[in-house]
């Protein structure tokens, strides 16, 4: 039994350093304290660990990351601090960073290395030392509910370009970066948060289209690769996150990775649904990730469930052993070459930097500066899950600026287009929209109220599809972010 029990034990603990769990609250739980001892990876921060009433987010992440490693100093610390729309240190606020879209825009590779350098500058301060970015997803359908903005563009060269800049910018500042979502999540019109996206692509677009931006950031030396819970049916009929074909014969095999793969977080309906998170942790080791991502839920339970999967699968030969052990070696590697790398103190953050890139991503037309305080009538709806409810206004700009009458903001079955144009008679009206063009009330609600109103400003804060809805002056602004919105403020002051 004594024997047994230590076998067990020493099994736990390999499966322990292949996971990295969220948790509730804003502070450290003592389950989490425990498991770290006892050899967890590391730990996820979430939007929910960072809202709420408190000190400041980043006084919070510290507190975080140092109770952490009072535990143990190679732990892993992690969460989406894309720029742009996802942000996680600026949640409460909207992001002082332009995100991939803008920076595919501005197409200077100094440039996005220069931002990927200032974001991890930020994340080093707190403690934070990886980064589940950039996304390196290639957006070639403009339907896509999840990547978007998100995306640096359409162009895999493009794409692979900037991507080596993010992530050469990030480790400048010591933070290990994770390309995602491989082998490619942008040509889905399903939000695998929600579903299981198929992309119905032949092998030859696949190689063509996918995998540049994968195999450059490869070459340049990216410390982890994430998965997509998507399927290439051309490829294989499993989602990559459980697919061996792609994270051994593609990934590991062709594109030559050594490094940790991390998987997408396993809560998401495109692998949990028909496997469990249990389920799907087992057969995403199998396949031949390292690191089990689980997800915003408080991970206490999941941990405990997928350890207890993992030994049946052991003992049933599902997962063989030495697959086990090998992953558990490489993300002990990662941590251990975290913890020892001699880091300067992360440089200052030059807030000049974003604002820049922001300005120089706002493509305008025919945008004359507003002649007084504007009316301005924001459309919101449900994000999706990866962006959450992280801030964003363009009426408080302008209202910083002198320039806002009033906001109105438009959800749907709310103030009608008709309404808004009737309570801005007489002064400039400004709409911000994002993403409008995948929902049909917004965009009926935007025609009519263009209609009415043909001088509108249109800024689309999403992708820039929507200013091609307005006839009058338009910005295409690339992203919600707070350094965006500001930028847009800029322009519509004259500035």
């Amino acid at each position: 039994m004594a024997t047994e029990h230590r076998n067990s034990t020493d099994l736990d603990r390999l499966v322990n350093a292949c996971l990295m769990p969220g948790f509730s609250g804003a502070t450290l739980p003592a389950w989490v304290a425990d498991a770290l001892a006892d050899g967890l990876a590391g730990v996820c921060l979430y939007g929910q660990n960072l809202t709420g009433e408190g000190p400041p987010v980043a006084e919070r992440v510290a507190a975080i990351t140092a109770a952490a490693r009072a535990v143990r100093g190679d732990v892993l610390v992690a969460l989406d601090e894309e720029g742009g729309d996802v942000t996680r240190l600026e949640y409460a606020v909207g992001s002082s960073w332009p995100g991939n879209a803008a920076l595919g825009v501005v197409d200077d590779e100094a440039v996005t290395f220069a931002v990927a350098a200032g974001i991890g500058a930020q994340l080093r301060r707190v403690g934070v030392d990886v980064d589940l970015a950039p996304s390196v997803d290639v957006n070639s359908d403009v339907a896509n509910p999840v990547i978007g903005v998100r995306s640096f563009g359409a162009d895999p060269a493009l794409v692979a370009r900037h991507g080596v800049a993010y992530v050469q910018g990030l480790r400048s500042a010591g933070v290990a970066a994770a390309a995602k979502h491989f082998p490619g999540h942008g040509a889905t019109t399903v939000d695998s948060h929600l579903g299981l996206p198929v992309i119905d692509a032949d092998e030859a677009t696949f190689r063509e289209r996918e995998l540049p931006p994968f195999a450059a950031a490869v070459r340049a030396g990216v410390d982890l690769v994430m998965t997509a819970h998507v399927v290439f049916p051309a490829l294989d009929t499993a989602p990559a996150t459980l697919s061996r074909r792609l994270l051994v014969d593609v990934l590991r095999g062709e594109l030559g990775f050594t490094g940790v793969v991390v998987t997408d977080a396993l809560d998401m309906a495109g692998v949990r649904a028909a496997h469990g998170l249990a389920g799907a942790a087992v057969l995403s080791l199998a396949a031949g990730a390292d690191l089990l991502l689980l997800g915003a839920e408080d991970g206490e339970e999941h941990c405990a469930a997928i350890r207890a999967a993992v030994r049946a699968a052991l003992a049933d030969g599902t997962l063989p052993e030495a697959r086990l052990r090998d992953a558990a070696a490489r993300v002990t590697a990662l941590r251990q070459r975290l913890a020892d790398v001699e880091r300067p103190e992360p440089p200052a953050t030059d807030p000049d930097t974003g604002r820049a890139a922001a300005r120089a991503a706002l493509q305008p037309r025919g945008v004359a500066p507003l002649t007084g305080p504007a009316v301005v009538a924001e459309l919101r709806a449900e994000t999706n899950l990866a962006v959450g409810d992280a801030a964003w206004s363009l009426a408080q700009p302008l209202a910083e600026d002198g320039l806002l009458a009033a906001v109105q903001t438009v959800t749907e079955g709310g103030v009608t287009a008709e309404e808004v144009a009737a309570a801005a008679a007489g002064r400039p009206l400004v709409v911000a929209v994002r993403d409008a063009y995948r929902s049909p009330w917004q965009t009926a609600w935007l025609d009519q109220l263009l209609r009415a109103r043909p001088d509108a400003v249109l800024v689309a804060l999403g992708m820039s599809v929507d200013a091609e809805r307005a006839t009058g002056p338009a910005v295409a602004a690339h992203g919600a972010a707070r350094v965006v919105t500001r930028a847009v403020a800029d322009l519509l002051r004259g500035d």
